[in-house]
């Protein structure tokens, strides 16, 4: 057997086992779809460094695990240890799943509201699947992703969310996908579904939390759509396990006036790749990017982002800051695309990195794509260390050594953080990272 088909062995043999349970009362387009993508999968097989959105990020280390199918039953776990993950700050509808199950005894519930529909993908498929048919389609949205492939032939839970027009939440929505220590590393690959009608107003928090001796792959993907003059602040937690793998991938459309907000905090896992997309398909829509990821001890992490000028008139704005620092490795791909008839675009973006030692490295790559006239389109770079004169002045005013590092990290981190415009959501931020840098 030849590396690839090694490599993908273990899939396929979780998906000839998993399949009777998949197809179970299951309709005959979800099976056909299930099928084709493994398929796809299995005859593309994972990316090679050859292709250029992966050049500096290699598979191989998620290739050696072999990951099986994560089975384990929901409702096994010690409810203290994933306290953390929760919003604690306001009250907020929370779904909770363990290694990709919806584990409904750990939800939190707010106040029913008409006009929102928030349930576990699992429930939905078994009670309307047909309902969630064009969510799914067509297959070039993921024939050209292998791992959006492999969510998609293993497709059984995640969430769906759905809101109607002109509805303004005030309680903010919670997804929190846990990964705990199984006999052998398992995979789960939830699927988000996000629609926001038209005038609609939400936010919503994904926790990823990892707990001690996790060493799991968890393989996500997001589609949200934005009706005319939506709007949605999406803060995204990353803070797995030191052993475990993530992917995930977030694909949004917008339409005219909406405006998508992103915060992306990677701030855990061994081995993780992040890719975000948005298509401003119609004048005045506007996109926000905002992430920081943090890395140390051998990690690996990857941030890459699109954003598509598709419409006249359309607004980008992106910060992404990273950490660097031990023996670990960072990357960040971030392209913007003005079409040829995406006038009056104003595009803006910007990546700083921070390295903490000589062995930390990072590959930054801002990239523009402009095919129109009469735009504002920005981008840059820049890598650095602490700041000898800031770290002697603090020194000088009494200020420990690690203290005064401790500072100047912080300040450059929440340049980031305080961007997040909904307080309960900027408190949960601060309290992550805080919690991670402590343990560093």
């Amino acid at each position: 057997m030849n590396a690839v088909s090694a490599a993908i062995r273990p899939y396929a043999e979780g998906f000839k086992s998993l399949e009777p349970v998949l197809t179970r009362s299951a309709p005959a387009w979800l099976t056909a779809l299930r099928r084709e993508a493994f398929a796809r999968f299995a005859n593309h097989g994972f990316p090679g460094e050859r292709e250029e959105d992966w050049k500096y990020t290699s598979t191989r280390p998620l290739e050696k695990r072999g990951f099986v199918p994560s089975l384990i039953a929901p409702g096994t776990i010690d409810v203290d240890a994933i306290e953390p993950a929760f919003l604690r700050e306001i009250p907020a509808h929370t779904l909770v799943f363990i290694n990709g199950q919806h584990a409904p005894a750990l939800d939190t519930a707010g106040s029913d509201i008409a006009g929102l529909r928030i349930a576990s993908l699992g429930k939905a498929l078994q009670q309307a699947a047909d309902k969630l048919q064009a969510y799914f389609a067509p297959a070039s949205a993921w024939s050209d992703d292998p791992f959006t492939a492999l969510n998609t032939a293993f497709l059984r839970d995640g969430a769906v969310i759905e809101i109607d027009d002109g509805m303004r939440l005030e309680q903010p929505l919670q997804l929190i996908f846990l990964s705990t220590k199984q006999a052998q590393p398992g995979a789960c690959h939830p699927r988000i579904l996000v629609r926001l009608g038209r005038h609609a107003h939400a936010t919503l928090l994904e926790t990823y939390h990892g707990l001690e001796a996790a060493a799991n792959l968890t393989n996500g993907y997001a589609q949200i759509h934005l009706g005319e003059n939506a709007q949605l602040e999406h803060l995204r937690v990353q803070r797995e396990s030191a052993q475990d793998f993530h992917v995930n991938r977030v694909r949004v459309t917008q339409q005219h006036g909406s405006r998508y907000v992103s915060h992306t905090l990677n701030l855990g896992g061994l081995w993780v790749r992040t890719d975000l997309n948005t298509r401003l398909e119609a004048p005045e829509a506007e996109a926000v990017f905002n992430g920081l990821y943090w890395t140390d001890q051998g990690r690996h992490v990857d941030n890459h982002t699109r954003i598509d000028h598709l419409a006249p008139r359309t607004r980008s704005d992106e910060l992404y800051r990273g950490i660097i620092g031990g023996h670990s490795h960072a990357v960040f791909n971030g392209k913007v695309v003005v079409a040829k008839h995406a006038m009056k675009t104003d595009a803006a973006q910007i990546n700083n990195n921070l390295l903490l030692s000589r062995q930390a490295e990072i590959d930054t790559k801002p990239e523009l794509e402009i095919y129109a006239d009469d735009v504002q389109c920005s981008h840059g770079a820049s890598i650095g260390q602490l700041d000898e004169q800031a770290l002697f002045y603090l020194r000088s005013r009494g200020l420990d050594p690690e203290t005064a590092r401790g500072l100047l990290i912080d300040a450059f981190a929440h340049a980031v953080l305080d961007r997040i415009a909904t307080p309960a959501l900027q408190t949960f931020a601060r309290r992550q990272l805080a919690a991670v840098m402590g343990a560093s």
